[in-house]
C-alpha cells in the first residue's frame, strides 16, 4: 500500500518514457507506484486518439509514496519519509472506518447498441479478411452520468464479489480506478521479464460442479480461444525479443485454465532475461499497450481501434503497479474495473473481447456482458 505524494511525474503527451527514465535515475533507491494509461501507446506507437478521457486519468503517471506498508509473512512493514513508523502503525489499528451508505443505485448505460456492436464486429471482420489483422480487441464502454458513489465501499463490495490476484484502488486527485484485475501486464524480477496474457474466457457455475467442470473442459479444449491465445502468445514473444537477449524467450505455461469466481480464464506465461543496461521506459516501449488488449499486428490493430471504437479508453487496458527500490516491477492489466471521477460524478466501466474471422458477433457481445456482471451487480444495487 502507498499512500501520499512526496514527488511525481505525469505527461500526457510526449516525452513520457523519457520523462519516467529520467525520474527514476534522479530518484534512486525509492518506491515508485503509478499507472500507464491506454493513450500512452501514441508516444510509443503514433497512433492518434481523438476522443476525451472523461475520467481524467494521464497518459503517464508515476510518484514517491510518502507512506509505504507491506505485508511479508507475519510482518508488518512501513516505510516513511518522517520516519514515524509507530504512529502509522498505531493511527491504522485505532481506525475505525466509516464507509457511506444508502447510496442509490447506479444504471449503466451502454454508449452503443447491440446492432452497432455486431455491425461493428462485422465491419472488423472484413478488416480480417484483406489482411489488415488477424485478431483485434474490441472494447465499449458502460456509463452513467451524475453518479454517486463511496469508492471505498464500493472496491471492498467487488472484490468481495470477485477478488483478483491483480485487483487494485487506486486514486489520484477525483479520478479513482476500483479494479478486480485477474491478468497480469508485466514483472521484472532481477533479469527475468514475465508477461502472463489472459485470452479465453467461460462462465462460471459454482453451483453445479458438474457443468462448472465442463465449462472449463469445454474452455481448454476450444480451438477458437487457443488460436486466439496463441496469436497473444506469439504478440508477447515477438515484444518481449526486442529487449530480451537472443535466445531467452520462452513460453513456460501454454493455455492454462485459472479459475475465479466469475469465470475460467485461459493464461499462458511468457518470459525472457534482459541485460541490466536496458531501462524501464525502453522495456515499456517494446511491450506496451498489451496483446491482449491490442491484437495482431499490434501497430494497425491499434489504428482500427482508433476508427472504431466510440469510447476513449483512458486508464482500461492500461496498467497500474509499482517498481521497487532495486528496479524489480510489477504491472497488473487494468481490465474488469469501475472508473469514476467524483468531482464530475462519472461512472465508466469498459469490456472487450478479441474478435477473429470466425467468431460470432452475438457471442462476443454476451461476452462483454459477462465481464461487466461483477461490476454491475456492485453498482445497480442499493449500497447498504
Amino acid at each position: 500500500m502507498a499512500a501520499g505524494c512526496y514527488k511525481g511525474v505525469k505527461y500526457s503527451t510526449g516525452n513520457a518514457l523519457t520523462s519516467i527514465d529520467d525520474f527514476i535515475k534522479t530518484h534512486p533507491g525509492h518506491w515508485l507506484f503509478g499507472h500507464m494509461g491506454y493513450g500512452l501507446k501514441n508516444e510509443i506507437a503514433g497512433t492518434p486518439v481523438s476522443v476525451t478521457d472523461n475520467i481524467g486519468f494521464a497518459d503517464l503517471y508515476f510518484f514517491i509514496p510518502e507512506i509505504v506498508v507491506r505485508l511479508g509473512g507475519q510482518m508488518l512493514m512501513i516505510d516513511s519519509f518522517e520516519n514515524n513508523h509507530v504512529a502509522i502503525f498505531q493511527e491504522i489499528s485505532s481506525e475505525n472506518p466509516h464507509f457511506a451508505i444508502n447510496k442509490k443505485p447506479v444504471k449503466l448505460q451502454p454508449e452503443i447498441s447491440k446492432e452497432h456492436y455486431i455491425k461493428t464486429v462485422e465491419k472488423l471482420k472484413q478488416h480480417i479478411l484483406r489482411g489488415d489483422c488477424y485478431e483485434i480487441n474490441y472494447c465499449q464502454a458502460f456509463t452513467a452520468a451524475y453518479a454517486v458513489i463511496d469508492p471505498v465501499t464500493t472496491f471492498l463490495q467487488l472484490t468481495a464479489v470477485s477478488p483478483n490476484p491483480f485487483s487494485v484502488f487506486y486514486r489520484v486527485n477525483d479520478s479513482y480506478l476500483l479494479c478486480a484485475s485477474p491478468e497480469r501486464f508485466l514483472m521484472k524480477r532481477g533479469q527475468q521479464l514475465i508477461s502472463q496474457p489472459i485470452k479465453g474466457t467461460a462462465p462460471r457455475n459454482p453451483d453445479n460442479e458438474t457443468l462448472d467442470e465442463a465449462q472449463k473442459t469445454t474452455l481448454q479444449q476450444s480451438r477458437k480461444e487457443r488460436s486466439e491465445n496463441v496469436m497473444v502468445v506469439d504478440l508477447v514473444r515477438n515484444d518481449l525479443s526486442k529487449v530480451a537477449t537472443e535466445g531467452s524467450v520462452q513460453v513456460n505455461e501454454l493455455f492454462k485454465i485459472y479459475s475465479y469466481p466469475q469465470v475460467h480464464q485461459m493464461v499462458s506465461t511468457i518470459s525472457g532475461t534482459i541485460t541490466n543496461d536496458i531501462s524501464f521506459g525502453n522495456i515499456i516501449a517494446a511491450t506496451f499497450p498489451m496483446g491482449s488488449m491490442t491484437g495482431a499486428p499490434k501497430k494497425r490493430v491499434m489504428e482500427l481501434i482508433d476508427q472504431y471504437e466510440t469510447s476513449t479508453r483512458g486508464i482500461f487496458s492500461g496498467a497500474v503497479g509499482y517498481i521497487s527500490p532495486n528496479g524489480d516491477f510489477d504491472f497488473n492489466v487494468v481490465i474488469r474495473s469501475i472508473l469514476y471521477n467524483a468531482g464530475s460524478a462519472s461512472v465508466s466501466v469498459l469490456a472487450g473481447s478479441a474478435i477473429t474471422f470466425y467468431c460470432d458477433a452475438a457471442t462476443e457481445y454476451e461476452e462483454c456482458l459477462l465481464k461487466i456482471a461483477a461490476m454491475r451487480k456492485i453498482l445497480e444495487k442499493e449500497q447498504v
